[in-house]
């Protein structure tokens, strides 16, 4: 799928399905931020604070082309279409739609403990101008061991496989949706500043067998491992990514 430009975004991206695109790259002379909320907000007031903090960076509502939400406990199928229809409401009313295209990219996820009652906003990326550097700067959005442009049960990689051997099935297919995404960027493992892995189940056989073998230099920076489950009854394994220069906690 070609990179599709926002024309008022500042960035392209990888068009998805209706829910979320597949990822966003700034367009040259401009850099994607990410920005994570010291207290996560709930969905609607957390689009209100980014509102008032583009218009503090005198960044229009269009610069927004990333976001990771938390859920309280993971959706049906029917369920976590209800929020995604509810949500694209909201980036409709807000003109980000290209061409009825969502470009936003998105992470949804439901942490084991501390969770919210509602769903949340946990942080957001936006694009500013920049001169101060080249580097390509992205967020690949979260993806589980489902195929892209599918949401169904019967789609699930090694759907109900929780053995040592499904759950390396299910991360290499991720490891490989995550690749495929960054190299649709323009992308490589080396422009990558944070590999982001959310699950609950062990991570001692899938770090060095599955990811560390693909990520290469992207090792260098780590991994971040979020105990949480994805947004999804029987959805074990998700990812997103990114390459930034500039990462912003607001209060």
């Amino acid at each position: 799928m070609p990179l599709v430009n926002h024309p008022t975004g500042n960035y392209r991206f990888l068009p998805g399905i209706a829910p979320y695109s597949c990822g966003v790259v700034a367009m040259p002379g401009h850099e994607v931020v990410h920005v994570i909320f010291s207290e996560p907000l709930g969905y609607r007031a957390g689009f209100e604070k980014i509102e008032g903090f583009l218009d503090s960076q005198d960044r229009p509502r269009a610069s927004l082309c990333s976001i990771e939400l938390r859920s309280p406990k993971p959706f049906s199928f029917q369920g976590f279409g209800e929020l995604n229809a509810e949500y694209a409401e909201i980036l409709k009313s807000w003109g980000l739609f290209v061409d009825g295209v969502n470009p936003v990219a998105r992470t949804n996820v439901s942490p084991e403990f501390l969770a919210n009652p509602e769903v949340v906003i946990h942080g957001f990326a936006y694009t500013r101008p920049t001169v101060q550097h080249a580097k390509r700067t992205f967020v690949v959005a979260g993806g589980g061991e489902l195929p892209d442009g599918f949401l169904d049960a019967e789609s699930i990689v090694e759907r109900g496989n929780l053995t040592p051997e499904g759950l390396r099935l299910k991360s290499e297919f991720v490891m490989n949706l995550m690749e495929s995404r960054l190299f649709g960027l323009g992308g490589t493992w080396a422009d990558v500043t944070s590999t982001n892995v959310y699950t609950i189940h062990g991570m001692d056989q899938i770090v060095p067998g599955v990811i560390a073998a693909q990520a290469g230099p992207a090792m260098l920076q780590g991994i971040r491992w979020f105990y949480t489950r994805p947004p999804i009854v029987e959805i074990e394994f998700e990812m997103d990514l990114r390459g930034v220069v500039h990462e912003i906690y607001l209060a």
